[in-house]
């Protein structure tokens, strides 16, 4: 007698424990770049969004430029009984326009009343006051 039968011979042979060939390495490869060049782009989307918001803003910024403007509004007396031209220059520019201002030149005057012109004294001691008045303002 012959020998005994054996288990059919598989007809696959047997694959070797993981050892990848060219192609796969390749396929590896570009699928990471793949993944880290639409991470880069991302980024890259992010850095020129807040690139465009800056110049927007410089862009505001440059458009609400500087502006000189003459006119004439008094200064309200403060309580300390100093003159607060900041206030007449803040109303002179948004008089013209504009959204705020700083007083550049200011006109001081006494006013006196029209007995004491017409007389042709300079006035008593309180019987005269003195104004003054934001002539120019440099306004935004």
């Amino acid at each position: 007698m012959g020998p005994p039968p054996s288990a059919a011979p598989s007809s696959e042979p047997a694959r070797p424990a993981s050892n990848p060939g060219l192609v796969e390495e390749l396929g590896k490869l570009l699928k990471d770049s793949a993944s880290h060049l639409s991470t880069s782009l991302k980024g890259s989307q992010k850095t020129l969004e807040d690139l465009n918001a800056k110049t927007k803003d410089a862009t505001e910024s440059l458009t609400r430029v500087q502006s000189v403007t003459t006119g004439r509004a008094a200064c309200p007396v403060s309580a300390n009984g100093a003159p607060d031209c900041t206030i007449a220059a803040e109303q002179l520019c948004k008089g013209k326009g504009f959204k705020s201002g700083k007083s550049l030149d200011i006109e001081t005057a006494e006013k006196c009343s029209m007995k004491a012109y017409l007389s042709g004294r300079t006035g008593a001691p309180g019987e005269c006051r003195t104004e003054n008045y934001v002539t120019r303002a440099v306004c935004q």
